[in-house]
């Protein structure tokens, strides 16, 4: 199979070429050269750029899943790190489940003020102890 162009990737793959470039500078593809300004790619970046969005699905940084490819673009990925990011996202979803039960507790109880409810008072409570992870945000370390 012959080399594809950086539009033909973009558009197969579902993402911007800036995203390529950037995915590109940052390590984890390489194009195989140029046809006249256009980079090209060999076809098996196609499976590379699904790692890559599946390992970003799963919460690791671009860094990580650059390290997770040889220089010859073949996968080469440490089973450690697979297990204690499932081990993290174990830990987010039981975050996750206890925050939706508060929630639909605090949707449907009778007390005439959610900071009546004892339930909604202990979900504010953690909340304020750092307790609740924010998307996108780092919780501090607990000591």
């Amino acid at each position: 199979m012959t080399d594809l162009d950086i539009a033909e990737v973009a558009h197969r793959a579902g993402v911007p070429a800036s995203t390529l470039r950037f995915y590109e500078e940052k390590g984890p593809i390489a194009s195989t050269g140029r046809r006249g300004l256009r980079r090209q790619y060999d076809p098996g970046v196609l499976e590379r750029l699904a790692l890559i969005a599946l390992g970003r699905t799963a919460g690791f940084s671009l860094d990580q899943i650059a390290h997770m490819f040889a220089p010859d673009g073949q996968p080469r990925i440490d089973r450690r790190m697979l297990s204690d990011k499932a081990d993290e996202l174990d830990h987010r979803i039981r975050e996750l489940g206890a925050l939706r039960d508060s929630l639909r507790h605090a949707a449907a109880c009778p007390a005439p003020s959610h900071l009546q409810c004892p339930t909604f008072r202990r979900l504010i409570e953690v909340a304020a102890s750092g307790g609740v992870a924010v998307p996108g945000r780092r919780l501090p370390e607990r000591r």
